[in-house]
């Protein structure tokens, strides 16, 4: 496996799940991160400063790691139209599923729901069809 770290990657599940076990627990909130945007512009002013801090710590905490480390980010190797199509039928199965990733992978199967469990198996069997057909069969 290429670039496979067992050790920083459990550290980051953990954290990820520690934050969301706070954010359910201390306002009973989902950490689904379509949620939390998509609300961001409806929701109160009471609401909107959680929701705006946990956006900003998405943005800020690799950033913050880039500037600690001095790593490169990420190369994102396809072109724009692609990465823009990619992202609109991502949006389009959040709404779609009734959530995204985080809320039913992260926070749906940790609270024991069965929408979440169908949800992120839907994710994980087309996640894998994706890459086989694009590695496999149109050979990216």
């Amino acid at each position: 496996m290429e670039n496979f770290t067992p050790i920083p990657a459990t550290l980051g599940g953990l954290l990820i799940g520690v934050a969301s076990a706070i954010l359910i627990l201390g306002i009973g909130r989902v950490a689904g991160i379509s949620g939390v945007l998509g609300q961001l512009l409806k929701s109160e002013a009471k609401d909107r400063g959680w929701r705006l801090a946990f956006l900003a710590g998405l943005i800020g905490a690799p950033a913050l790691w880039l500037m600690m480390n001095g790593d490169t980010a990420p190369a994102i190797n396809a072109p724009l139209p692609l990465l823009i199509v990619g992202g609109l039928l991502v949006g389009f199965g959040t709404r779609l599923g009734g959530g995204c990733t985080s809320g039913h992978g992260v926070c749906g199967l940790g609270r024991l729901s069965a929408r979440s469990l169908v949800a992120t198996l839907t994710f994980m069997a087309v996640a894998a069809l994706t890459v086989y057909i694009m590695r496999h069969v149109v050979g990216g």
